[in-house]
């Protein structure tokens, strides 16, 4: 299994600074939690002896005023079950689709004091994620190819 990709490396933001700014983008998230939460151990929930989907559930609570005040809404839940075509030993606890109304709401989400706030309970909960950005298409029978 790859290893933990907790957070967006500087690069990864630098270049999601250079995709168009404007139009809606939807989040695919894919999550793996850690058994057990690692919070920091000055962190208010440290020694609490929470589970990472237990420190997830958390995060969401935290996040979800400054996920409304984006503009964000989640279109999309579900706990994946097998992985048909990809690695075999890789594993995720949760899948979701949040949908943004443009990359400038994203991101002023991320600056938002409240929702950094938040992500220590993410930090603890998330063994390995990914966090993919995708350009909405109309969806059709012939899966979005070209006619």
């Amino acid at each position: 299994m790859s290893g933990g990709h907790v957070d967006p490396t500087r690069e990864a933001m630098a270049l999601f600074r250079e995709l168009p700014v404007e139009g809606e983008i939807a989040m695919i998230n894919l999550l793996r939690f850690r058994a057990a939460a690692a919070y920091p151990a000055d962190h208010a929930d440290a020694g609490a002896g929470r589970t990472g989907a237990e420190a997830y559930a958390a995060y969401g609570r935290a996040a979800a005023a400054p996920f409304a005040r984006a503009g964000g809404r989640q279109i999309w839940l579900g706990v994946p079950e097998l992985t048909v075509i990809g690695p075999a030993d890789e594993r995720w606890d949760l899948a979701f689709i949040a949908v943004y109304p443009d990359a400038k709401a994203f991101l002023g989400m991320l600056k938002d004091p409240e929702y950094q706030a938040a992500v220590a309970h993410r930090q603890a909960a998330v063994a390995d994620s990914r966090l993919i950005r995708c350009r909405p298409k109309a969806p059709g029978a012939n899966f979005g190819a070209a006619a």
